[in-house]
């Protein structure tokens, strides 16, 4: 068994953040499914189980979340579902190691969790002022790591907009269209069953593009998270091209025909991871950002 792990291990190489995501997402759908099954088998009552998911799952109604107030932070790790939690690990993984490699572990947790956070508030907040939820407040709870997924996937597209992927069925596709028709089919797809999840959904797509739009003028909207992190997460190291400035305070060996030398970005990512990106120099900060231009 450690060997297995091992192995799953290697193939998150500089993506910890990513591989932990994962691993808890599982380690909590694998540990409620099979003792959802073993309950069964033993011809016990469920009602156990049931009443566990329930305690971890987000309610709607506000006295109700007073009284769980805990679920802001369960929710997110939290399915019953194969297909929920196999689509969302999916994409996940497949959006995870991209945003690592441009920004760093720290920056994929705060990301992943403050979207949930802010797609938790959209369910809340939407159930309790439209009127088309009158009647099932009281009835209504929210799971799933949707989503902090939708936020990671909508950052990494306003990132990097014209990055090409190869999707099973389209074939070449650049990034932001991908981001935007998934925002589109969330948003028609409120009337037609998951109401509170697609608002979900949506709120944490918002915050996945505000957050680059911030972080491209200096502001860290994740900050606050980023910096009561006790995970000591290290970036992957990265390749990003940057323009040389003549007023360089980094010599010739950091440098290199315009390239960023892999110490140099090591260096910078590491100040995120530990100091926040408001740490950085308006020099440092350039270097990332004129960078992205990986395709």
């Amino acid at each position: 068994m450690s060997k297995l792990l091992d192995d799953i291990k290697m193939q998150f190489t500089g993506a910890e953040a990513l591989y932990r995501l994962l691993l808890i997402n599982c380690a909590v759908f694998l540990l409620i499914t099979i003792t959802r099954s073993v309950f069964f088998l033993a011809g016990a009552d469920n009602g156990t189980v049931e009443w566990v998911v329930m305690k971890l799952s987000l309610p709607a109604d506000l006295s109700a979340l007073l009284r769980q107030p805990w679920t802001f932070l369960t929710y997110m790790f939290l399915h019953t579902g194969l297909l929920h939690i196999l689509f969302n690990m999916l994409i996940l993984f497949w959006t995870g190691r991209l945003f690592t490699e441009y920004l760093g572990n720290a920056k994929l947790w705060a990301t992943y969790v403050a979207g949930a956070l802010v797609g938790a508030l959209a369910y809340v907040i939407s159930f309790n002022l439209l009127p088309a939820f009158d009647g099932t407040v009281s009835s209504s709870y929210l799971l799933g790591a949707s989503a902090g997924v939708i936020a990671v996937l909508v950052a990494v597209a306003t990132l990097l907009p014209d990055y090409v992927v190869h999707l099973l069925i389209f074939g070449a596709v650049r990034l932001k269209y991908v981001a935007i028709f998934s925002i589109v089919l969330y948003f028609i797809s409120i009337p037609l069953g998951n109401a509170g999840g697609h608002i979900a959904h949506l709120g944490g797509a918002l915050f996945g593009y505000l957050m680059i739009v911030q972080l491209r003028k200096g502001r860290d909207l994740t900050a606050w998270l980023t910096g009561l992190s006790a995970m000591k997460l290290r970036s992957k190291p990265v390749k990003m091209t940057v323009v040389k400035s003549g007023r360089s305070r980094y010599n010739s060996d950091d440098l290199h025909e315009g390239i960023a030398s892999q110490e140099l970005v090591d260096r910078i990512l590491d100040k995120i991871n530990k100091s926040g990106f408001d740490s950085l120099s308006k020099e440092e900060k350039e270097i990332l950002y004129k960078a992205s231009g990986k395709k």
